[in-house]
């Protein structure tokens, strides 16, 4: 039986929108010598054991942003570590600060939040990354969500 790691986790969400929205294929900014890469997908995508193994909340009513930061100005563009804050705001204003955890698997480093949705919920999420010397700056970007009954 496969195993499924976090990184399998987080290339689904991308094959998905991929194969149906290929506007979303590449979801990163680039920050000076970073890459920022960033998905946010229903938790429902994630299996049982990667939930569990991760302490994350695998319901169709909760979502995860996921952001991972690389160095471009090094060979391979290997992962980093960063503070990452921000928050997200629905159509009515509401703001909900973001509490990322970071993860690391092997050489992958990612950075986790998880916060709850209703079905057809615009979110802006504003979010700041800070790699040091390698880059900090803002990401804005907006995902409308649908819960998974």
């Amino acid at each position: 039986m496969k195993k499924w790691t976090l990184r399998s986790l987080i290339i689904l969400p991308a094959l998905f929108s991929l194969l149906s929205f290929p506007s979303y294929a590449e979801q990163f900014k680039t920050i000076k010598h970073s890459q920022v890469h960033y998905s946010a997908f229903n938790s429902a995508m994630l299996t049982p054991e990667v939930a569990r193994q991760y302490k994350l909340k695998r319901n169709g009513y909760s979502a995860i942003l996921n952001i991972s930061v690389l160095d471009t100005s090094k060979l391979g563009t290997p992962a980093v570590d960063a503070k990452i804050t921000g928050s997200s705001q629905n159509l009515l204003g509401q703001t909900r600060q973001l509490q990322f955890k970071q993860v690391k698997e092997g050489p992958a480093i990612y950075y986790l939040a998880e916060f709850p949705i209703t079905n057809e919920e615009q979110l802006s999420f504003n979010i700041q990354v800070d790699a040091g010397t390698v880059g900090s700056g803002p990401i804005r970007f907006n995902q409308t969500f649908y819960v998974e009954e």
